[in-house]
């Protein structure tokens, strides 16, 4: 009897990780990966933001999670699935400078400096405006980073989501690196509402340094948070608009 319990203890080990290996691909096969050119994209995409979902897509730096940034439950659900401190902020991507404005206190800034600074790889942190009004999206700071990607299909799904911010952040565990391609964040897949592919969205590692993140809330003053992409050109728009640095890295 005991020599059968060993020869039959390899195969049941064998039957279960099958059956794990099984239902992760199940799971995983309920999470739609759609191509950003498929024209059914947007409107998966816009469904899976109003029913609360998180979605995985790509933006001009790397792939990112994201969700409508004034829904409770959804933010909360993307510190989950980011495995992320609720004390760490998350930035939010809108349409165009208008929308900036509206949930960002920017009337230091002119319009002609934020249309050389976006869109692009460049997070732009400045107080927020009551049109934000989650109260668990970055709770212990009142503000907030905004991009405005220079990508078609997140530009044009934020017209889609009427000019209303995006929670967004990369779409990776955290602490974790960054994605350039959907397969590198798979272990994801079974939490999000959908996955949108652009393939391949940068051709070396230093794009997993992801958006430079420069706060702009003090008038006349600049402090670097995070180098990332376009540190260069970010510094010398400060310097051409006489606006100094308050602290560097």
């Amino acid at each position: 009897m005991r020599r059968l319990h060993k020869q039959l203890l390899p195969l049941v080990h064998a039957y279960c990780r099958h059956t794990i290996r099984m239902q992760h691909q199940v799971r995983e096969a309920r999470t739609p990966v759609c191509p950003v050119g498929d024209e059914a994209a947007l409107q998966l995409a816009r469904q899976c933001l109003l029913s609360g979902q998180v979605i995985a897509l790509p933006t001009d730096t790397v792939y990112g999670l994201a969700c409508d940034a004034n829904n409770e439950p959804a933010i909360q659900r993307l510190y989950e699935i980011k495995g992320r401190d609720e004390h760490k902020p998350v930035a939010i991507c809108v349409h165009n400078i208008a929308a900036l404005r509206r949930f960002g206190q920017a009337a230091h800034l002119s319009d002609e400096l934020l249309t050389r600074l976006l869109p692009g790889p460049l997070t732009i942190v400045i107080e927020r405006t009551p049109q934000l009004s989650n109260r668990f999206l970055n709770p212990s700071t009142s503000k907030i980073g905004i991009r405005i990607p220079d990508f078609k299909f997140m530009r044009d799904l934020c017209a889609v989501w009427q000019d209303q911010p995006l929670a967004l952040t990369s779409a990776n565990r955290s602490s974790a690196p960054s994605s350039l391609q959907v397969s590198e964040f798979r272990s994801l897949w079974p939490q999000l509402g959908a996955v949108f592919d652009a393939g391949q969205i940068g051709l070396t590692e230093e794009r997993r340094l992801a958006s430079t993140v420069i706060d702009l809330a003090t008038p006349g003053y600049f402090e670097i948070v995070r180098a990332g992409v376009a540190l260069k050109p970010t510094l010398s728009l400060m310097e051409e608009f006489g606006i100094q640095a308050r602290k560097m890295l």
